[in-house]
């Protein structure tokens, strides 16, 4: 990518710190969004009517949609521009954001959802790339150091933040207040993207692969589609022939990405490497373990326990406590352990996650906001030493002409690892329940079956480099 008129990068230029502030902007309304609907997900469902499906699809529409779109999100803005693509992207998701609000219906707010979702896909990509124009080497790192803290501090407040709007019914809007939020930030983005990023143009050469595209989508859709839908309908055989379709569709993309490399969506490299395909397995499953969790103990509090949409916020937040404990303590675990640091983090938020199921099954009909905490905490405490590292060990094994689209899979991976671990888990939690099952009992078992991605995780990480990149992205 070359910049058409990208300004000089002079090292006391305000210019670049200003187009960090709007960066990190779509990077916060992206992680907010992604998350606290969990918490108004069952106000939602009370407002606008649906089924069980419906709460799965309120986050599994977003994430999955974000995950489709990732990668060509990229490509696009490496063809017309990152400047363009990141202003097309924040107008479409604040857009899509004020449509949420105003849905009538479940459908129209899923549909809206799913819009969300493949707009942020368009504007995260950009984000990276144009921080890469306006600053230097040496501030870059600077830059990069702080997405830690302001990602850390939205993910503790998102759950509050939603709970404080659903239960405040701020002028009225209830849940939908979840959603204008962004509208706001999404002005204030576009009004400085305007101003302040430099223009660009794409890279002479790049090239889109729509079949990929149509492939990946087609693949992504009738994998997660019956796992949301089958427990609803009865679980026909189409459902088992989709989700198998599925899986042929993720095998012929791999066969067309590798004879077609001149406008491949994944470098065709990628998909030899055994330690890159491991560390895709280590992601998918740990993310669609901890992102799955969080949607189960979500419905638990407020169907099963009657939690308000605040509780349940407040109750959800000593997850990111712990991570934001033991985060800063990742690296360098990680420089003297290597790979075993990762699966330690493993082994801890499994800890915490029986913990969790153990002290529920044990209050029966007496679970307290209290009853949830401790767990909850170690759990967190175990993602925290796990998760800040892990895309460092996944790309260790990977060509520096790689790291550019590998970066891309992982992020694709992490967010369809989530919409996963909502279409399972939360399928699994309300096949008990409707089997008759107390909620406790449905959340003790699914939170035990959680641990299975997770014991996967924490095996593929043996088929990992022993040490991490040194560059840390």
């Amino acid at each position: 990518m070359t910049a058409a008129t990208a300004p000089p990068k002079h090292r006391n230029d305000i210019r670049p710190w200003a187009v960090l502030a709007i960066v990190l902007i779509a990077e916060v309304m992206d992680l907010v969004d992604g998350t606290i609907v969990n918490v108004a997900a069952p106000s939602i469902r009370a407002d606008l009517g649906g089924s069980a499906a419906t709460l799965q699809w309120l986050g599994a529409a977003y994430t999955l949609a974000f995950a489709i779109l990732l990668i060509t999100g990229a490509r696009l803005g490496d063809m017309f521009g990152r400047r363009l693509l990141f202003i097309v992207g924040i107008v479409g998701f604040t857009t899509a954001s004020a449509l949420c609000a105003a849905a009538p219906t479940s459908g129209v707010l899923i549909a809206a959802r799913v819009a969300q979702g493949g707009f942020g896909a368009l504007l995260i990509p950009q984000g990276f790339g144009m921080l890469k124009e306006v600053f230097d080497e040496g501030e870059l790192t600077k830059a990069f150091a702080l997405f830690g803290p302001v990602m850390g501090l939205s993910a503790i407040v998102s759950p509050i933040l939603g709970g404080v709007l659903t239960d405040g019914d701020l002028l009225g809007l209830g849940w939908r207040a979840i959603f204008l939020v962004n509208v706001p930030l999404g002005i204030a983005g576009l009004v400085g993207a305007l101003r302040l990023m430099p223009h660009t143009t794409g890279t002479q050469g790049t090239r889109l692969d729509p079949v990929g595209v149509v492939l990946a989508s087609f693949a992504s859709f009738a994998v997660i589609y019956p796992l949301v839908q089958g427990r609803e309908l009865g679980w026909p055989l189409w459902c088992f022939g989709l989700f198998a379709a599925g899986l042929v569709g993720f095998a012929a993309f791999g066969a067309w990405e590798r004879h077609h490399r001149d406008r491949a969506l994944i470098e065709p490299s990628l998909l030899r490497n055994s330690a890159f395909t491991s560390g895709l397995l280590v992601a998918v499953c740990f993310f669609a373990s901890m992102i799955g969790l969080n949607l189960l103990l979500s419905l638990f509090c407020q169907l099963g326990e009657h939690f308000s949409p605040l509780r349940t916020g407040l109750t959800l937040a000593p997850f990111a406590l712990g991570i934001a404990f033991t985060a800063p303590l990742s690296y360098p675990l990680a420089q003297r352990f290597g790979r075993r640091s990762m699966q330690v983090g493993f082994a801890v938020m499994g800890g915490g996650i029986a913990l969790l199921a153990l002290m529920v099954h044990g209050a029966g009909s007496d679970v307290s906001t209290w009853t949830l905490v401790p767990g909850e905490f170690v759990a967190g405490l175990g993602m925290g030493i796990a998760l800040p590292p892990l895309f460092d060990f996944i790309l260790a094994g990977v060509e520096s002409h790689e790291v550019g689209s590998a970066s891309g899979v992982l992020n694709a991976i992490q967010q369809f690892g989530g919409a996963l671990g909502i279409a399972v888990l939360a399928t699994i939690f309300f096949a008990y329940v409707d089997g008759h099952s107390t909620p406790v009992t449905a959340m003790t078992r699914t939170a035990l079956l959680s641990l299975i991605p997770l014991a996967f995780a924490f095996l593929a990480v043996f088929r990992l480099p022993h040490k991490a990149r040194e560059e840390a992205t």
